[in-house]
């Protein structure tokens, strides 16, 4: 009885389950966030069988994978390349959110999709933290700085008042549980979604549905396929260069690199961090840059008939180009080195981000319905 229910519910939510039939490739890294962080933990639980935490061995393990293990190299640099990947497809899927309305309607599955996001960066960073290069061992120097504004945080999350043996430990413990808590998201996430339904271009409620298989399924497919070759290519040739040379030297405590840059997809708040001189005013300003999202969700329960299509529509879209304008400008800020001149700018890019948040919301809440 409980097998065949389970097997109904499985059915209706990838199989039967009603689709608009106007969606295009836009919807396609939802399904794309998904595969990439199923490869992770695929590859992380191989990586994590062979790694030892502890400072002394930790990037001699690293080099061990590497060179000794068979083909240790090739999940090395698939993990590596993938997380890369799944921080392009969230960054895309959330822009695409907010551009079609989706973070409007969807309220429930905007504010599920956010705590995964949080959730990806710590994970994200404390995976970066692991192979105890010198750049990892400055960056998590730098950010366990930063939380030394929070009282017994820093003591409680580095065993000590520095970053040591007993920080790689738990920073390893805290990376292969988290994804677990992410993976469990993902289908709460998708559970939200399937309750009210995708959103569609049109930004409209259509009744011109198919069903997901075979349809969609086969849309996502094409969009897998283009991913595995692009993925094949980083992870075999190289093209694009994602980590710091730096962080392939063992750590050594008494030489700061001239410039502390983590991965690229932390730079948008590594740059608000620069820009801001006062370490807890950056470190709230950090946090509001995610936690000022969440508004796009609470303004539906200001008014509870705001419906999927609302006359700003274009508008909204516009100002969504422009906030992903400032987020990719924050970047290009973050990976510069800390002069006045890039302070000033990510000071320009930061305000724009929050005014272009502001702008969304008063559009939509100015927006006479039809």
């Amino acid at each position: 009885m409980c097998s065949s229910l389970a097997i109904n519910q499985v059915k209706a939510h990838l199989q039967t389950y009603p689709c608009p039939i106007n969606i295009n490739f836009m919807w396609n890294f939802g399904f794309l966030v998904a595969i990439a962080f199923f490869i992770q933990i695929i590859s992380g639980v191989l990586l994590a069988s062979l790694f030892t935490a502890e400072i002394t061995l930790a990037y001699n393990s690293v080099q061990y994978i590497l060179r000794e293990i068979g083909s240790g190299w090739l999940f090395r640099y698939l993990h590596a390349t993938v997380a890369s990947f799944v921080f392009i497809f969230t960054y895309i899927h959330i822009i695409r959110a907010i551009s079609f309305g989706s973070c409007y309607y969807l309220s429930l599955t905007w504010s599920s999709g956010l705590v995964m996001f949080v959730l990806t960066i710590v994970t994200a960073f404390l995976g970066y933290v692991l192979p105890w290069g010198q750049m990892s061992f400055w960056a998590a120097t730098v950010i366990t700085n930063l939380l030394s504004s929070i009282p017994y945080l820093v003591s409680w999350l580095c065993g000590g008042y520095y970053v040591s043996n007993p920080t790689l430990k738990r920073f390893f413990v805290l990376h292969f549980i988290l994804p677990f808590v992410v993976l469990g998201l993902i289908i709460i996430h998708i559970l939200y979604l399937h309750i009210t339904g995708s959103n569609n271009p049109l930004g409209i409620d259509t009744p011109n549905k198919v069903t997901f298989y075979p349809t969609i399924l086969w849309l996502d497919l094409k969009g897998l396929s283009t991913f595995l070759v692009i993925l094949s290519i980083q992870v075999f040739i190289g093209i694009v260069t994602l980590s710091h040379p730096d962080n392939s030297c063992v750590v050594d405590r008494f030489v700061t690199p001239l410039q502390i840059v983590p991965e690229w997809y932390f730079l948008p708040f590594y740059a608000m961090l620069k820009s801001i001189p006062h370490k807890t005013s950056g470190l709230i300003v950090m946090i509001c840059s995610i936690q000022c999202l969440y508004l796009l969700a609470e303004q539906r329960q200001v008014n509870t008939k705001l419906p999927i299509k609302y006359t700003h529509g274009r508008s909204i879209t516009s100002m969504s180009f422009w906030l992903y304008s400032s987020l990719y400008s924050l970047i290009w800020v973050g990976s510069q080195l800390p002069q006045c001149t890039f302070l000033s700018y990510g000071r320009i890019f930061v305000i724009s981000y929050f005014i272009m948040i502001l702008v969304i919301l008063g559009l939509l809440l100015s927006s006479p319905y039809r």
